[in-house]
């Protein structure tokens, strides 16, 4: 069956051209095209050989995803909803930051981890993203800033879109290979983050890769009564379980995390909350970075609400007394409903139940 050729590593492209009775050095010239020329279709490729342009039109796709929506932010965010080719919806956000332009992409279609007052877990998870349909989000988004004609390159990737990266473990590894491959997008290891809700067996094996890519974790609570009930995915993978792989992956890296913390009002955003988070991190405050994050309302969700700015300042506060670094996220894109799923979600509604869409 055909795939995505942004699905293949540098190396799995070689193996792949040689076997099937190519030059090693055919790799360099289509990788070229694919990821420095960035053609539209095989057949622009000049300098390859006609049998080799036709034995990668029989065996791989070019495009796999259609722009079904673009919003554009006051701020310059611009989110896309692209549509599969099995017809799911999958959303990737551009940002834009005084370091550069930064994509946000997604790497399931919906989510089960279940986070209780996040939008992407509202649509359960029909199946994992492949490896070319990831890379083929920094590829779409790289295409709508060259036809702007300013010469602007996507040099950040947060993999913090739907669904949980961990889970898709082996894709997404081959995601972060092609992207930060030096002789194609070139995007640093250093200015990637992949975010999970805490797979803690996932956080060993990433460790063991010794990647320079960097790591967040979704805490959202200091303790676990309190993130059982606001994230179902800390009953298989308690606080306990979770801070002996950060450990793990601490002595095996010495990397800084990025510690993730949704601001919900009256429910995780206390003094003593906060408290707890500077004693649970304090072992390691040297390489623990906290990012507070205001709510962003969800319709399905209305029990919870946006912790006051106050609120925010004094948590903030706490933290810093007892010497965790933290700051603030305020959200990009707000007036296009910036959180994650919500575009997908406004969409899904307005098709008929047919349509077979996650």
């Amino acid at each position: 069956m055909k795939k995505s050729i942004y699905g293949m590593t540098y190396e799995q492209l070689q193996v792949w051209l040689v076997e099937h009775g190519e030059k090693k050095f055919r790799t360099q010239q289509v990788w070229d095209w694919l990821y420095k020329k960035r053609v539209k279709s095989f057949s622009d490729m000049r300098n390859v050989n006609k049998e080799c342009i036709a034995l990668l039109e029989e065996n791989f796709f070019l495009h796999t995803l259609e722009e079904e929506v673009k919003q554009e932010s006051k701020d310059g965010t611009i989110k896309f909803l692209f549509k599969l080719s099995d017809g799911n919806l999958i959303e990737t956000v551009l940002m834009r930051f005084p370091y550069g332009l930064s994509v946000c992409v997604t790497t399931q279609v919906g989510c089960n981890i279940g986070c209780s007052f996040c939008a992407s877990g509202l649509l359960k998870k029909s199946r994992d993203l492949t490896a070319g349909e990831i890379v083929e989000q920094i590829m779409k988004v790289q295409a709508h800033l060259d036809a702007q004609g300013k010469e602007e390159r996507v040099s950040h990737i947060v993999v913090m879109g739907i669904g949980e990266p961990f889970d898709n473990f082996d894709n997404l590894i081959d995601f972060l290979t092609v992207v930060n491959d030096q002789q194609g997008l070139s995007i640093g290891a250093r200015h990637i983050t992949v975010s999970t809700s805490g797979l803690a067996h996932k956080i060993y094996e990433f460790a063991d890769l010794d990647s320079q890519v960097n790591l967040a974790i979704s805490l959202h609570a200091p303790n676990n009564e309190l993130r059982t009930r606001i994230m179902k995915i800390n009953r298989a993978f308690n606080i306990e379980k979770l801070m002996d792989a950060i450990h793990y992956y601490l002595k095996k890296t010495n990397r800084r995390i990025t510690y993730e913390y949704i601001m919900l009002r009256d429910v995780n955003d206390h003094e003593t909350e906060a408290l707890q988070l500077a004693a649970l991190l304090k072992d390691h405050r040297h390489l623990a970075y906290v990012n507070l994050i205001p709510y962003n309302p969800v319709d399905e969700h209305s029990e919870y609400q946006r912790s006051k700015t106050e609120t925010i300042q004094a948590f903030y506060e706490t933290l810093k007394k007892h010497g965790i670094q933290s700051g603030v996220r305020w959200e990009n894109g707000a007036d296009i409903d910036a959180a994650c799923g919500q575009l997908r979600s406004k969409q899904i509604k307005k098709q008929p139940p047919s349509c077979g869409r996650s």
